[in-house]
């Protein structure tokens, strides 16, 4: 039966999604269409919105503007003078994202901050900032803004936060192009272990704080929606999960599953 068990565990425990980089380049998004809009790469959809009067995807040289420094193409591109904030949100959660912009400045000596915070559900886990350091009297200043966190998010504002503290010739306006985003990474399976009182444990290893559920069941014919909820979930060191089942010792066998939101 220790056995049994041990074999049930590691066919079910899923893997909620895979620790490698997405690229949204925009080069199959539709073309003069304004935000919102979504787009689906790698298994991962991106709702892309906007504040103000918004974004729209054009081509980079809609208006004889080639910033350099990886945009080509398909961009986001301002609908107005006026700033407005880009908004995405996830279908799955992340760890880090990043994103190429270019903000208007001419002939400037210095250039505008960008910042980027990152959202799980609303609630905001991290911040990030980027300044361009002007190389040219380029009207627009490509640069790349940034976070990683240690805790899960599912959505991003990316926000101009701060002119140029000394250039005259700007605006608050920003193109954005070649999004990169890393999904949160596969759980890590370790020490199933069938315990001397006969319950059974079982570890493994993901993001911090990120809640987690183990759902169980001895009937594999049942959707997962009839699965039961198991207590016995813990964290400690963070990142490090240890489900322990207590209620195994009277069950000859039992699938175990680990999902999150």
């Amino acid at each position: 039966m220790k056995t049994k068990s041990l074999i049930i565990l590691v066919a079910l425990l899923i893997f909620r999604a895979e620790a490698q980089t997405v690229l949204f380049d925009f080069e199959n998004a539709p073309r003069y269409t304004s935000l919102p809009i979504n787009l689906t790469v790698g298994g991962i959809t991106a709702h892309f919105s906007a504040s103000g009067q918004g974004f729209s995807i054009q081509l980079v040289t809609v208006q004889g503007i080639n910033p350099g420094g990886g945009f080509a193409g398909n961009c986001i591109y301002p609908n107005s003078v006026y700033a407005a904030d880009l908004l995405v949100s996830f279908s799955k959660p992340l760890t880090a994202f990043s994103i190429l912009y270019a903000t208007q400045e001419l002939a400037c000596d210095d250039s505008a901050t960008m910042r980027v915070t990152a959202y799980m559900n609303g609630t905001p886990v991290g911040t990030s900032t980027a300044n361009s350091t002007p190389l040219c009297t380029c009207t627009y200043q490509a640069n790349t803004l940034s976070i990683t966190t240690t805790q899960a998010f599912n959505s991003v504002v990316v926000h101009y936060d701060a002119k140029p503290p000394t250039c005259q010739d700007w605006g608050p306006v920003f193109l954005a192009d070649n999004m990169i985003v890393t999904p949160m990474p596969p759980i890590l399976l370790t020490t199933p272990t069938k315990l001397t009182n006969a319950a059974f444990q079982f570890t493994f290893t993901n993001t911090p704080n990120y809640p987690f559920t183990v759902l169980g069941t001895t009937n594999l014919s049942l959707p997962f929606s009839n699965w039961t909820t198991l207590t016995g979930l813990t964290e400690a060191p963070p990142g490090q999960f240890q489900f322990t089942d207590s209620h195994a010792t009277n069950i000859p066998s039992r699938f175990y599953r680990v999902t999150s939101p």
